[in-house]
C-alpha cells in the first residue's frame, strides 16, 4: 500500500530568517509515557511512521491509550502480542481496529462527528500527546493538515505534546488546518506516500438502481452530502446530467471529481461558503490528492463546522445520501453494529441527516441494498439482538433501495410499515407482510 519511506533526520530548513531542525522519529516519541493518551491523525494522513516507532517501544511502554477517528492503513498497536501495552479508545470502529474492539482489546465511544472536537475541548478526553501528519512549512513557516483537518484541528490546540510528521506528499489545502510549524514540540521529516483507496470498479445493477432512484430525488441546484463506497459512487454517477450542484459533505472522493470535470458541480446556490467546495476529510486516489494541493476552491474545515446542524440547513435542498446495515419496518436506522459486533460508527450521519430535513427543500435519504451478499433481507421487523439505532424512526424521511423509495415523514407506525415493504426483495416481503400484520393488525 505503501512506498519506502525516505527519512533525513539531519534536514534543516530556513523560514523567516531561522533554522528549524527536524528529529528523528525514534527521538520524538520518546515522550509518550505509560498511561499516555496518545491521539493519532486519521485517514488518508495517519501518521504510519510516527506510530510505527511508538510500537517499536512497546516494551518500555504499558497502557498507552490510543484515541483517533479513523485511521487508515495497518494498525500495528491492535496486535493481540501488544494488549498490555496499547489500548484502542476509537471514536469510530474503523476496519483496521474493528477485531480488537470486539475481541475486548479496544473500545469504542458512540458520539457524533460534530462533537468530537468538544470532547477535547472540555478536556472529557484529555490528550497528553497528539501524532499529525503535515505538508512541509511554507516560507511564512505554515504546515497543513492537508486532506485531513476534521477533528485533528482541535486535538493540536488542546494536547499537552504536538509531534509532526512533515512529508512533501502531503497536500497543502485551505480551510482550518494551517498551524505553524513553532506551533510543533517535535518534527520529523518523512517523504511517503499517502494510502490510496482502489476504485470500486463496474457499479452493479443493483447499485445503479439505487443511484437512479436516489438521484430522481434530487434537484438542480441541490447541495450534496456523501461518503465513500459502491452506493455513493452509484448516486453520483446517476448525477451526471444534473445541473449546478453543491458540495458540503464530511467527507471527499473520487466520486465527486467526474460531475466537477464536467462542471455539474459548480456551488453557486451555496448560502455557506458559495462557489467552494466545503469538506472535513478525503481519502481516495492520488488523483484527489493532486486535486486538493493548493486548490482555493476547496476548504477542508474542521468536523464541528462541516458537521454542524446549523451550518448544514443553511444551504439548499440539502441531499444528505447515507447508508445502513439493516432498517426495521418503523424507520429505525441500524448503521454502526451487525447486532452486538461493533462495525463502524455514529458518524455524521445523524448530523447531516437532521441538517438536511432542517434545509429548505431538503432531503434526508438512507440508501441500501434490499438484501445482504447471502440473500438476507436488510428491511426487516425487528432489528437484531444488540443492534445500535444511530438514525431514528423521527429522524428517517426517505428510504431507498433497488425497488424504490419510501417516504415516512409524516406517516404513521402502519403507513411506515406498508412503504418500507414495498422496497424490500420480493421474497421476503410475504413473510415481513406476516410480522406487520402480528405488530400493527392491518392487512
Amino acid at each position: 500500500m505503501f512506498c519506502k519511506i525516505k527519512i533525513n533526520i539531519q534536514i534543516t530548513i530556513k523560514i523567516e530568517n531561522k533554522l528549524v531542525k527536524y528529529v528523528s522519529a525514534e527521538d520524538a516519541v520518546k515522550v509518550i509515557k505509560s498511561d499516555d493518551k496518545v491521539f493519532i491523525h486519521g485517514g488518508a494522513a495517519t501518521p504510519h511512521l510516527l506510530v510505527e516507532k511508538m510500537v517499536a517501544r512497546s516494551n518500555e511502554l504499558r497502557n498507552v491509550e490510543i484515541i483517533s477517528m479513523s485511521t487508515y492503513g495497518e494498525a500495528p498497536y491492535t496486535n493481540q502480542k501488544y494488549k498490555d501495552n496499547f489500548h484502542i479508545n476509537s471514536l469510530f470502529v474503523s476496519a483496521n481496529v474493528r477485531q480488537a474492539v470486539n475481541d475486548g482489546r479496544g473500545d469504542y465511544i458512540p458520539v457524533f462527528l460534530s462533537e468530537i472536537p468538544n470532547l477535547f475541548r472540555r478536556k472529557i478526553i484529555e490528550l497528553d500527546v497528539a501524532l499529525v501528519h503535515v505538508s512541509p512549512p511554507d516560507h511564512h513557516g505554515l504546515c497543513s493538515l492537508g486532506v485531513s483537518v476534521d477533528a485533528a484541528s482541535a486535538a493540536i490546540k488542546t494536547a499537552g505534546y504536538l509531534i509532526a510528521q512533515v512529508n512533501p506528499n502531503m497536500p497543502r489545502t485551505f480551510g482550518d488546518g494551517i498551524i505553524h510549524i513553532d506551533d510543533f514540540d517535535a518534527v520529523v521529516y518523512a517523504e511517503q506516500q499517502l494510502p490510496e483507496v482502489a476504485a470500486n470498479g463496474p457499479v452493479s445493477e443493483i447499485n445503479k438502481k439505487i443511484g437512479l432512484n436516489c438521484a430522481a430525488l434530487i434537484e438542480d441546484g441541490a447541495t450534496i452530502q456523501t461518503g465513500i463506497g459502491s452506493i455513493p459512487d452509484a448516486v453520483l454517477a446517476s448525477l451526471s446530467g444534473h445541473k449546478e450542484l453543491g458540495i458540503h459533505t464530511e467527507m471527499f472522493s473520487d466520486g465527486i471529481l467526474p460531475l466537477i470535470e464536467k462542471g455539474v458541480i459548480t456551488n453557486q446556490h451555496k448560502k455557506r461558503c458559495p462557489g467552494k467546495i466545503v469538506t472535513a476529510f478525503m481519502l481516495g486516489s492520488r488523483k484527489l490528492y493532486d486535486f486538493a494541493n493548493d486548490n482555493a476552491g476547496l476548504l477542508v474545515m474542521n468536523i464541528d463546522y462541516v458537521n454542524d446542524t446549523a451550518v448544514i440547513r443553511t444551504n439548499p435542498k440539502v441531499a444528505a445520501i447515507n447508508s445502513a446495515i439493516e432498517v426495521d419496518i418503523t424507520g429505525q436506522v441500524c448503521s454502526d453494529s451487525i447486532g452486538t459486533y461493533h462495525y463502524s460508527g455514529v458518524g455524521g450521519q445523524v448530523d447531516f441527516i437532521r441538517g438536511a430535513a432542517l434545509s429548505e427543500g431538503g432531503k434526508p435519504i438512507i440508501a441500501l441494498a434490499s438484501t445482504t451478499s447471502k440473500g438476507t433481507s436488510k428491511i426487516v421487523s425487528f432489528l437484531k439482538k444488540g443492534a445500535g439505532v444511530v438514525t431514528t424512526r423521527a429522524h428517517a424521511h426517505y428510504i431507498v433501495t433497488e425497488y424504490g423509495v419510501a417516504f415516512l415523514y409524516g406517516k404513521n407506525m402502519r403507513e411506515r410499515a406498508k412503504g418500507l415493504i414495498s422496497i424490500a426483495h420480493p421474497d421476503h416481503r410475504e413473510i415481513l407482510e406476516k410480522e406487520a400484520f402480528e405488530r400493527f393488525k392491518f392487512l
